[in-house]
């Protein structure tokens, strides 16, 4: 696969919480106590933002308590509960009980607040209401508003162990992408011939345009490796990022890698990391036609309007040159701040 361009084409995205509407399938015991959704059982919010989840009761059983948990399929020992109470007391729990509350607008609400979200927050949460008797729960999904974009070793193609991979999303200002979020990635345009890691341990890569070089002349869909050995196997990564706090900017002089880090940090800034790049393109399109070092050595620059004199493609993405020689003095630099 040619890597000169990473194309990834993006809905317009919005700045508020959204909500829709989804089926909850998986509820199939009528609720006596707990208020089904009639609205939404999914929220939407960018990272930084904050989000209600919502969980009402019909009516109360004489004892009870009400428990919200983060559903992780892949966590290991106990559950990931972020907050019980009973009513009239309340607890939070974990790592997410200090930026969790409860919405308390009435006495039946049970609804869990949820502020300065971060990307890990991204998931499905349970409300559940026990007594001992009759327990039974409602499934809100909380997703965070971002992108998917393709992260490379420096060292090559297919680098990565799933730690590694799980190592560079993060020192690029993201997460290993889940597969929902690949796939929300691929309906908006993502068509990537390289395969990579996802949170769950499995390899996918998204193709829209079938080819033979990317998996043969079979329909377009996310192609599929399957679950991997972690420790032994190599591939890419999938990095998920969403809305930053700073904003990217360009020194425009040519500059080596060792320059550009001084000049950044004589802005009071730092060179930008690549999330921070695509966050800036993809939230506040970003549009400039010269490449620049970031943080981890590469020479990449934003689109958001193609012209032929910027890399010739149609479509708008986050153009790369690779890594190139930190000794040239051939590029500016894109700073974070």
């Amino acid at each position: 696969m040619n890597c000169a361009a990473i194309l990834i084409l993006t809905a317009s995205c919005f700045s508020w919480t959204s909500t829709i509407y989804l089926p909850n399938k998986q509820e199939t015991k009528k609720l006596k106590y707990l208020l089904e959704p009639p609205v939404y059982v999914e929220v939407t919010s960018l990272r930084g933002g904050n989000a209600t989840l919502p969980c009402v009761l019909r009516f109360k059983p004489s004892h009870y308590k009400v428990k919200w948990t983060k559903l992780e399929p892949l966590r290991r020992g106990s559950e990931n509960i972020v907050m019980i109470t009973n009513g009239s007391a309340h607890k939070p729990y974990g790592l997410l009980g200090p930026r969790a509350s409860l919405r308390k607008t009435h006495a039946m609400d049970a609804s869990l607040q949820l502020s300065n979200l971060e990307l890990e927050d991204d998931g499905r949460y349970r409300c559940e209401l026990i007594n001992g008797i009759e327990d039974e729960s409602v499934i809100i999904t909380l997703r965070i508003e971002g992108m998917v974009f393709p992260y490379q070793s420096r060292n090559g193609r297919y680098k990565f162990t799933y730690k590694e991979a799980k190592e560079a999303c993060a020192e690029q200002d993201g997460t290993l992408a889940t597969f929902k979020q690949l796939y929300r990635a691929w309906t908006e345009g993502l068509d990537w011939c390289n395969a990579g890691w996802l949170i769950d341990g499995t390899v996918r890569y998204p193709i829209l345009h079938p080819r033979a070089e990317c998996g043969g002349e079979l329909l377009p869909g996310i192609r599929s490796y399957g679950p991997r050995d972690r420790i032994r196997e190599h591939f890419d990564a999938f990095c998920f990022t969403s809305r930053t706090t700073g904003f990217v900017f360009f020194v425009g002089q040519p500059l080596t890698f060792g320059e550009a880090m001084q000049a950044c940090r004589g802005e009071g800034a730092e060179l930008a990391l690549v999330g921070q790049l695509y966050s800036a393109w993809r939230f506040l399109s970003y549009d400039r036609c010269d490449g620049g070092w970031l943080k981890d050595g590469s020479v990449r620059f934003p689109i958001t309007t193609p012209r032929e004199r910027c890399g010739g493609i149609p479509e708008a993405g986050v153009r790369t040159f690779g890594y190139p020689n930190k000794t040239l003095r051939l590029y500016g630099a894109y700073c974070y701040r």
